[in-house]
């Protein structure tokens, strides 16, 4: 039995310091610098390769594993169907339960409570910053994110050049830079289709 550590920031910009000090006791951990928004995050995907049953999972806090219900559930799963129990540190602690079965059921039900509080609090900023924007939009304020690229950027140009050419999305990312979303985005937007 071991435990692993997992800490995540949002970004590379982000310092992990304080989650790692928390994690000391841990005999391994895994840490990734990108978002919790998605589980391809690649050290993510080593520490559940990596634990093995009667391992424990500790991270510092249970948005730092996933920032959806959907997310969450699913590592979870995965820990559980290895053999292995996670630990948040800042929910209660269950050390003082004897039976092992009761412990990793009051455990569960703890977590299940703070992630349905945790996704209706995404859902309430998410409401918040809606409503947010369309008030400065009524009163002028708000002009939304700036284009990235206007319709004779040559950079655009030459995306456009190399789809009609019959270039895969993947081919014009690698060549001009542009990210596939985007450049869908603008193919749209300037109506740009192959015959």
């Amino acid at each position: 039995m071991a435990k692993i550590g997992y800490a995540r920031v949002s970004s590379k910009e982000q310092n992990l310091e304080r989650q790692l000090q928390a994690l000391e006791s841990v005999s391994k951990v895994f840490s990734d610098k990108v978002s919790g928004a998605t589980t391809e995050r690649p050290q993510l995907q080593a520490m559940l390769d990596y634990i093995r049953e009667g391992d424990i999972v500790v991270v510092a806090e249970l948005d730092r594993l996933g920032r959806n219900n959907k997310d969450l559930t699913e590592i979870m799963n995965i820990i559980q169907q290895k053999g292995a129990t996670l630990e948040v540190l800042n929910l209660p602690s269950m050390s003082g339960i004897e039976d092992d079965n009761l412990r990793r059921l009051i455990n569960n039900l703890v977590i299940e409570l703070y992630k349905y509080q945790a996704e209706s609090e995404r859902k309430r900023i998410r409401e918040r910053q809606a409503q947010g924007i369309v008030l400065a939009k009524e009163n002028g304020k708000f002009k939304g994110g700036k284009p990235k690229f206007s319709e004779n950027d040559p950079r655009l140009q030459l995306a456009f050049k190399l789809y009609l050419e019959g270039a895969t999305e993947k081919d014009v990312e690698r060549q001009t830079g542009i990210n596939r979303r985007t450049f869908q985005r603008y193919r749209k937007k300037f109506n740009i289709h192959r015959t």
